[in-house]
């Protein structure tokens, strides 16, 4: 008889038989027994953990000569002995049509599986229908079947298998129960592997079994498909005679097979990362190029060791391996040696360093799929590992700063601010040094900046004379609008930092003409877009007339710049200049390049002024040359 490969020579027949799906087996035992049978099944899970296998028994079972409970047959098992059992093992039975449902898949197919249903079966009680690969059928093809899973006779039974459940209808879905099956665990895969070992008469050590076990990834096929081809490549011991040659596998020998490298090489890279040595890590990865080994597959271990390390940190697992059986047994499919492993390279880290370590080499990992030098950016990713190690956390370096850690204080605590442009307010400024490296940190965190005191307004002594005529002459008659009282103050603020012989003159410079227009549209709040066309516009003063060339087309001039918003510009600037002609002008050139926009200051009083005079916002400038990007106001609106 020709070679069988070990899959399928120990190929379960029996539900008992079926390794890590209890769950499935024990339901489709008691479903049995109690005659509660289905019309459609929906097998899912991972490659090569049993679907297709249950759906064979389950057909045995179901097309089983002797009634359950009799002497050939106790139990919901399948006898395996009578006509119908033997010829389903075979594959050639009449009334159990496998079908691959990925070559099989179009609607003609369906539709000659739905008229053939139609017939009863030949012999058997069931007429058993396996679809293979299930989510390859096309949604028509799937429509087609409806009908017949609503209400199919009594004699089909469908039995779909996938790894892709989503991908079927939910249509299709809520006519069948679904059973979803479970990756196979690393210990009942090591336990069939050493069953099948010693069926074979095979020598193996556990660290062989381990790796093995490991490699299949949770699929019982693909640790059978490797354990075959380890097997053929082993070395035979025939100390004894070639008559009793046993092949022997041990680890080392199924490394270079796989092309993998033992995991004592990434403990001695992450200790070097402890240590912070560059050199060391460099040179251990070297060694491990020059040996011939892929940059993609040393990324993917990498990857996986720092996953172990992960987990191994959460779950407390110490390097002694004292508590092996709490919950690493279950967050690590690991040998017991490569947990012990694990838990000494994470007991060098925090737990947020290691996630940094993860994210850094899962990038890589991704990266070398489409670069060109994969060496240079493996080694790369290798480097990173050091140098995130002395980064510091933004909190830590602004605290030094400041005698109360910086940590931000709760929004829902913040007291209620007053009405009023000098009420205090907290704001939050995202600081972010520019010449930082911080390539696996996260988003820049909200520094809480505490508020300094009331900006003071200018004071009037009742009785002397006013220093703000031109204000007192314009506005003097709305002093109960508030938003014209913020205005004044405001404009105020802006006219006393003049200089003596502008004071002298009562007539202010384009800038502050310009730098009041834009602080009133700011304080409208609605007309930000104005402020900002205001602020890019150039303001030339001639004796008694201002103009105002923006860079807006003449169309879109009456648009950014609404008659509500030309009446706030010219209210501010006249309140300044009494008497001054305002003449708005849309841009000369509409082909002329655009210049960039002009750094605009901060209103008098707003939440970014206060925040830009705050002493620790000016140290991180300072220090890291940092510049603000957002403010956030988070004064109450009301």
């Amino acid at each position: 008889m020709a070679y069988q490969v070990l899959a399928r020579k120990y190929r379960p027949q029996r539900f008992a038989d079926v390794v890590g799906q209890d769950h499935v087996t024990v339901t489709l035992m008691n479903a049995l027994t109690q005659q509660r049978i289905a019309h459609g099944y929906i097998f899912s899970g991972h490659r090569g953990i049993g679907k297709t296998t249950i759906a064979r028994i389950l057909a045995m079972a179901l097309n089983c000569r002797n009634p359950i409970g009799s002497k050939l047959r106790p139990t919901a098992e399948p006898c395996e002995v009578c006509e119908s059992c033997t010829e389903i093992k075979a594959g050639n039975a009449v009334d159990v049509i496998e079908i691959d449902a990925a070559t099989n898949r179009g609607i003609d197919e369906i539709r000659e599986l739905r008229d053939a249903a139609r017939y009863r079966p030949s012999r058997d009680k069931y007429k058993i229908y396996i679809l293979d690969e299930a989510h390859q059928i096309t949604d028509a093809a799937f429509n087609a079947l409806l009908k017949t899973l609503e209400e199919p006779p009594d004699h089909i039974v469908f039995m779909m298998a996938t790894t892709q459940p989503e991908d079927i209808p939910q249509t299709v879905r809520s006519r069948c129960q679904h059973y979803s099956f479970h990756a196979v665990k690393l210990v009942d895969i090591m336990g069939q592997l050493r069953f099948i070992a010693a069926r074979e008469s095979i020598d193996a050590d556990e660290a062989a079994l381990a790796l093995l076990a490991e490699a299949g990834d949770g699929s019982m096929r693909d640790a059978l498909s490797i354990m075959d081809q380890a097997i053929a490549s082993a070395p035979v011991d025939s100390t004894s005679g070639d008559e009793t040659a046993r092949p022997r596998l041990d680890a080392a020998q199924i490394r270079e097979l796989m092309g993998t490298v033992p995991n004592a090489v990434f403990e001695r890279i992450l200790e070097a990362v402890d240590g912070n040595q560059s050199a060391e890590v460099i040179t251990v990865a070297n060694e491990l190029l020059n040996a011939g080994n892929s940059p993609a597959q040393l990324a993917r271990q990498c990857v996986r060791y720092l996953r172990n390390c992960v987990m191994a940190k959460i779950s407390n697992l110490n390097p002694d391996g004292s508590n092996l059986d709490g919950p690493a047994a279950e967050l690590l499919q690991i040998s017991a040696d490569e947990q012990r492993r694990a838990a000494r390279s994470a007991a060098l880290f925090t737990e947020e360093e290691l996630t940094r370590f993860l994210q850094t080499m899962l990038r890589t990992f991704d990266e070398l799929g489409y670069r060109q030098e994969q060496r240079f950016h493996f080694e790369l990713g290798l480097l990173k590992l050091v140098h995130l190690r002395r980064l510091l956390p933004i909190e830590e370096v602004l605290s030094k700063f400041s005698g109360t850690p910086a940590a931000a204080t709760p929004r829902a605590a913040a007291p209620k601010p007053s009405a009023g442009v000098g009420s205090p307010s907290i704001a939050s400024a995202s600081v972010r040094s520019a010449p930082a490296f911080a390539p696996m940190q996260a988003a820049p965190r909200p520094v809480a900046v505490a508020p300094p005191p009331p900006i003071s307004m200018l004071a009037e002594t009742p009785g002397a004379p006013s220093s703000r005529p031109h204000l007192d002459n314009k506005v003097g008659n709305r002093e109960s609008d508030p938003a014209s009282s913020a205005m004044r103050d405001v404009l105020a603020d802006i006219y006393a930092g003049s200089s003596a012989e502008q004071k002298q003159a009562a007539s202010p410079d384009a800038d502050h003409l310009q730098q009041a227009a834009v602080d009133a549209l700011m304080l409208a709040r609605s007309q930000t877009t104005a402020a900002d066309a205001i602020a890019d516009a150039e303001f030339s003063l001639g004796g008694s007339e201002l103009t105002v060339q923006t860079t807006h087309s003449k169309t879109m001039l009456s648009t950014v710049i609404n008659p509500e918003a030309e009446k706030i510009v010219r209210s501010a600037i006249q309140t300044l200049a009494p008497g001054l002609k305002i003449t708005l002008l849309p841009s000369a050139n509409t082909t002329k390049p655009t210049s960039p926009k002009k750094p605009r200051a901060a209103a008098s009083g707003s939440a970014q002024a206060r925040a830009m005079e705050h002493p620790i916002v000016q140290e991180a400038q300072r220090l890291f040359n940092a510049e603000i990007r957002n403010v956030i106001d988070l004064t109450s609106s009301d």
